[in-house]
């Protein structure tokens, strides 16, 4: 079997040694196949996130979502336990629950077909002269789940290793930020007219923050204190340096566990495939995301602040003006990330040299090669 062109091209990109890297090539964004082969081999095997914990923290609470073209419902069952499972009515296969919410039981719009929080069939109407019909035999197919960090991580594939072990490396890098505990105060779905890969790369590198984000951030880091060290199997990193313009951004005054530059470091973190994490010792946000199309992406996109800022007398106006900020990042974002995905359907693009602020970028396509190419 011949393979993909894309795939080859991806291939020279990513044997060239990181110090004369190039972007990568067109052809990995802009091809249906080389998607194709994304969903099959990324999101079908890795981790996904679909939000954080404490959005479903009671009883009857649900998430959904569509990963690699299967349906799921991420839940709070009876027993207070976070569970995933197929989002697919045993009957006649229509999807059973909806965006987010609480519920008592899962009852299948189109013929009341009707579901226990663990997914256990409770009840059936009108099938009672179906002789060989057992209700005790149904259940929805569980779907492996797991809370990391106040991170809710789905994954369709039973062998993959544990996403507390495989991240166990980053909280031991931001141990102290205690990122669990962030409460999310805003959850939001957005399309965006690009590539999955181009926001991921986008969020990866913080080179673009002076010119992206000129009317923002732009001003509150400095290119010289950004540090990209070489990433791991399962994510990459950088940080930056904030000052105080943002008080936000920094450690609160009640904070006593964070010390020197750390009071001040953003964490910009990079969980493959597709989770983006910006911590702060004041706030984080993040991105899920999956792709629709080579040229459409869905975004999950949430944030909160850490217990000091929530507990503070003026978490009203820090919220405020924090989500005012990233409403205003993600603006700028969007405009970028579009015209890059533009520029990238010109046949007459071509991809340049990597800055040494963009070292995330390169491990990137080197786990992408080595998923892909498996």
């Amino acid at each position: 079997m011949m393979k993909l062109e894309a795939v080859e091209a991806l291939q020279t990109m990513t044997s060239i040694p990181f110090e004369q890297a190039r972007a990568m090539p067109a052809s990995v964004y802009t091809s249906q196949s080389f998607l194709n082969l994304e969903l099959e081999k990324i999101f079908a095997k890795d981790w996904y996130c679909v939000g954080r914990a404490d959005a479903v923290a009671s009883q009857g609470d649900y998430l959904t979502c569509d990963l690699a073209g299967t349906p799921i419902v991420v839940l709070r069952d009876q027993d207070e336990q976070l569970r995933a499972m197929s989002n697919v009515c045993l009957h006649r296969m229509s999807t059973l629950l909806q965006g987010q919410g609480n519920v008592r039981a899962i009852v299948c719009p189109y013929h009341a077909w009707t579901y226990n929080l663990n997914g256990s069939l409770r009840g059936a109407p009108a099938m009672e002269l179906n002789e060989d019909f057992c209700k005790d035999v149904y259940r929805l197919p569980q779907v492996r789940c797991e809370e990391w960090q106040g991170f809710i991580l789905v994954t369709l594939n039973p062998d993959v290793l544990g996403a507390n072990e495989q991240l166990k490396d980053i909280v031991g890098l931001c141990n102290g930020f205690d990122m669990g505990a962030y409460n999310q105060t805003f959850y939001e779905e957005h399309i965006w007219d690009t590539n999955w890969k181009v926001l991921a790369e986008n969020f990866m590198e913080s080179y673009h923050l002076p010119v992206c984000h000129a009317g923002t951030i732009g001003g509150l880091s400095k290119l010289q204190e950004m540090v990209c060290p070489p990433g791991s199997d399962a994510f990459n990193y950088h940080t930056i340096l904030k000052d105080d313009t943002l008080k936000i951004a920094l450690a609160h005054p009640d904070n006593r566990r964070l010390k020197g530059d750390l009071r001040r470091t953003t964490f910009l973190f990079a969980i493959y495939p597709s989770l983006m994490i910006t911590l702060t010792p004041g706030y984080l946000w993040y991105l899920s995301l999956h792709p629709l199309a080579p040229g459409k992406v869905h975004i999950r996109f949430g944030g909160g602040m850490s217990p000091d800022y929530v507990n503070d007398a003026n978490a009203k106006a820090h919220f405020a003006r924090l989500k005012d900020l990233l409403d205003r990042v993600n603006l700028e974002d969007r405009g970028c990330t579009e015209k890059v995905y533009r520029g990238l359907s010109s046949k007459l693009s071509v991809p340049g040299h990597l800055s040494h602020l963009e070292r995330p970028n390169y491990d990137f396509a080197q786990y992408l090669i080595n998923r892909i190419d498996a």
